[in-house]
């Protein structure tokens, strides 16, 4: 005798009882997990130091090419760096350790002495491949793994657990709302520090709109020799001029070290608002399912798994075993994220060890005062969060980075919020006692659309830029009230449409440079210390989304979480 169906918008009765608000997963390990008796995320700031301490030890084996020059340019010899040749124009393109780009014809150069002809050359780039190995390849790519199944089965698995479509409704009303709120805080915080601290018109940043303001004439002349007619009319740059400048300095752009993010920014450049937002958000949403997942896409799987959910529930009982499945699947993928876990004090300091081995200090000394303002921007940021948590969430702040720290660390290391998702899971239901049901909404949503960090860093970076090249010939404005607003506004909305992966944000900000008219081709010039900002906006972005769900469980359970 078949038994009755359940009536929608109920759990099916079959289903194991939704957890307690703070219970953790089944199978899950609630306790601090201990190696030589030190707690895990010791350890893992212990492998953040070594990875500092080995990769200035790395970088000091001298891993630049020096190309030696015929005759003497700016008073030196020699210009030392990262070497390409551009064989169809003979021109060496040369990446100084400060991160900023020089070209050099080939007549002009006697000889190039390359880094891996030297014994300290060849260890730098044989660490390095080993750093990677076990830091981006095998950790990352390992979380990277995890998280599209651990998002379907989250997602669904939280779903089913409600007691009905209305509080799936609450739930992510709330949610929603949260994100939006921290986002505009987020960047009204970056425009202010930048506006207050005018890192543009620090000495180090008019040197170089000297620089470009020299190239620019150059490039007049250029124009005027090619064409047979002026350049400038009026002071001003002719539309024809100003296409064919965009032409050449995108062309250019795409031919130096960072030519594949050039190619990024060049593919999103020219889109309307409205375009983005169906690229970036409809489209994606409705992609086949298994694409999505095959592809990592977020909102491809956020919003079937949603769909599949909602299924679920209305269907009743003959969907009981349906949702008994993903129950499990999801306690199954929490259960192997904390088994991972047992490698990443060594991963991170590989990871580490990584970025500051290739990139080294040098690179702050021209844009210091930048990456100051984007810090400092942060760090209020996290400050208001730290208070948000307190306040409405009712979780002190000691508590907060007690239950967080392993994940924030993750966080900062492989600077990917989507890749950490699975740790934010662990660690918020775990040991900050969020209710399942409400984390596993919260989280996957906030690693695909909470972008507080990014927001912020994208408002600064515009900017800066305008602060520096603003009222040159290519960009004819200054920062003014609109300017700010239009900045603001747009940093808001792209920052939605940024995917949970390293360097989007620097795609996304396309969007924020064009609704002011900056040329794209200025964006290349903070690629420099992109990957270490990133690591700050990174760890911002998963506290955002760790506190949206304390907040989101204290309005919607009743009580703190973990009481």
């Amino acid at each position: 005798m078949s038994q009755p169906e359940a009536p929608e918008g109920a759990v099916p009765d079959s289903q194991p009882t939704p957890p307690e608000p703070g219970a953790p997963a089944a199978g899950s390990e609630t306790h601090d997990r201990r190696f030589l008796g030190v707690k895990l995320h010791n350890w893992i700031f212990v492998g953040m130091v070594l990875g500092v301490v080995l990769g200035l030890m790395t970088y000091s084996l001298d891993p630049f090419d020096k190309v030696v020059l015929r005759q003497e340019l700016d008073g030196a010899k020699e210009v030392r760096g990262h070497v390409r040749l551009l064989k169809d124009e003979q021109i060496y393109v040369v990446m100084s350790p400060e991160g900023l780009e020089r070209r050099l014809p080939a007549a002009q150069v006697l000889e190039v002495q390359s880094a891996a002809a030297r014994p300290g050359g060849q260890w730098h780039k044989t660490l390095l491949w080993w750093f990677n190995l076990f830091g981006k390849t095998i950790f990352l790519g390992a979380l990277k793994m995890i998280v599209a199944p651990l998002i379907l089965a989250s997602i669904v698995a939280g779903i089913v657990s409600l007691t009905g479509l209305e509080q799936l409704k609450q739930i992510g009303l709330k949610t929603i709302i949260y994100y939006l709120v921290t986002t505009t805080i987020a960047v009204a915080i970056g425009l202010a520090v930048v506006l207050v601290l005018q890192p543009g018109s620090k000495a180090s940043s008019q040197l170089l709109r000297a620089q470009r303001e020299a190239k620019l004439a150059q490039r007049a002349e250029e124009y005027q020799a090619a064409r047979q007619v002026a350049a400038l009319q009026n002071g001003a740059a002719t539309d024809d001029y100003r296409r064919w400048l965009n032409e050449v300095e995108s062309r250019e752009a795409g031919t130096g070290h960072e030519g594949d993010k050039m190619k990024k920014l060049a593919k999103a450049s020219g889109q309307s608002p409205g375009d983005t937002f169906v690229d970036g958000v409809i489209k994606p949403m409705l992609t086949n399912p298994f694409y999505s997942l095959a592809n990592s896409k977020s909102l491809g799987i956020i919003f079937f798994a949603a769909l599949l959910g909602v299924a679920i529930v209305v269907v009743g009982g003959k969907a009981r075993a349906v949702a008994d499945f993903f129950v499990g699947f999801n306690d199954v993928i929490i259960w192997i994220t904390t088994k991972l876990m047992s490698l990443a004090p060594f991963c991170v300091m590989c990871l580490v060890a990584s970025l500051v081995g290739e990139k080294g200090p040098a690179v702050f000394e021209t844009l210091a005062w930048y990456c100051l303002a984007v810090i400092g921007g942060i760090l209020i940021h996290v400050g208001v969060l730290v208070m948000i948590a307190k306040t409405l969430g009712g979780c002190s702040p000691r508590r907060l980075w007690s239950g967080l720290r392993e994940a924030l660390m993750i966080a900062f290391t492989t600077r990917s919020s989507a890749a950490t998702l699975p740790v934010t899971m662990r660690c918020v239901t775990e040991k900050l006692g969020v209710s399942p049901r409400v984390a596993n909404f919260a989280l996957p949503v906030g690693a695909t659309m909470n972008m507080d960090g990014t927001a912020l860093y994208e408002g600064v970076a515009v900017i800066f830029l305008i602060q520096i090249f603003g009222g040159l010939v290519d960009a004819p404005f200054e920062l003014t009230m609109a300017t700010t607003l239009v900045i603001f506004v747009t940093a808001v909305l792209a920052s939605v449409g940024a995917a949970a992966v390293p360097d989007a944000g620097l795609v996304t900000m396309v969007l924020v440079a064009e609704a002011v008219k900056l040329p794209v081709y200025y964006i290349p010039l903070i690629f420099a210390v992109d990957a270490f900002l990133d690591m700050f906006r990174t760890t911002t972005n998963v506290l955002g989304d760790s506190v949206g769900a304390l907040v989101v469980h204290r309005y919607e359970v009743g009580t703190h979480a973990g009481t």
